[in-house]
């Protein structure tokens, strides 16, 4: 399989995995909306994870909750800009093909749940949280496996922009060829 990855065009691995990512996310997601209601919940480690089915019409943190329209609209926008600005994320190495993978199956995982008829909104699952001593609770917001391959995407082009670019193989030097 290795083989065949490397005979592929950048674009092609940057879809495929982008592919896979959809792929995962949706599944997740159907096998959660078909097990437990709208606010449910599931404890899977006490007072550590729950499973839940939570529905977020804003964005991370639930910033902008409410704004569904808006945030589909911003994810079209990001997947177009993205798509035709790859070149600048270096997508002629495969950090940064993985890194575009990531986003736009996470971005585009996100925004089906966004358009679906009848839920209209992204389904988060994943919540881990502390109870300290004094009571209460400390949680992470719920999350789901696009928000994961957004912020890992996220992640690595950051890593990558914290190292100078490498040119595409066969392209010439900046500041023309080489003296002799």
């Amino acid at each position: 399989m290795l083989s065949v990855w490397r005979t592929w065009s950048a674009e092609r691995r940057i879809l495929t995995l982008a592919g896979w990512i959809l792929a995962l996310d949706q599944l997740t997601k159907l096998v959660v909306v078909s097990t437990l209601r709208l606010g449910e919940e599931r404890v899977v480690l006490d007072g550590f994870f729950r499973w839940v089915h939570w529905g977020n019409t804003g964005s991370a943190w639930s910033l902008f909750h409410g704004r569904n329209h808006l945030l589909a609209a911003v994810a079209v926008l990001a997947i177009i800009g993205l798509w035709l600005g790859r070149r600048q994320f270096e997508s002629h190495r495969p950090p940064g093909q993985v890194a575009l993978g990531l986003l736009f199956g996470g971005v585009v995982g996100n925004l089906i749940d966004r358009l679906l008829p009848g839920r209209r909104h992204v389904v988060d699952f994943l919540y881990f949280h502390l109870r300290p001593r004094g009571g209460g609770e400390l949680g992470f917001p719920a999350f789901n496996v696009a928000d994961m391959a957004i912020c890992t995407g996220v992640g690595v082009l950051i890593l990558l922009s914290m190292n100078p670019p490498v040119p595409p193989r066969g392209a010439e030097p900046a500041g023309g060829a080489a003296p002799e």
